[in-house]
């Protein structure tokens, strides 16, 4: 399974393979780091970010702002 990671500070994306789902990763272009969620939360991460109205932020236990 694959994972299309976007960084949240400059837009890139590319995809990861399973192994990166729960981890905090670096954007190969601007070097943020930022947490890719869990599989199983996937779902409710999509349904978090198409609500949000403006910036989602997701700290470093996974909590979600915006």
């Amino acid at each position: 399974m694959q994972i299309i990671a976007k960084c949240p500070g400059c837009g890139n994306r590319w995809l990861l393979d399973a192994w990166a789902a729960d981890r905090r990763i670096k954007c190969p272009k601007c070097h943020r780091l930022f947490k890719i969620p869990k599989l199983d939360e996937v779902p409710k991460a999509t349904k978090v970010i198409r609500q949000a109205k403006g910036p989602v932020y997701v700290d470093q236990t996974g909590k979600t702002y915006g």
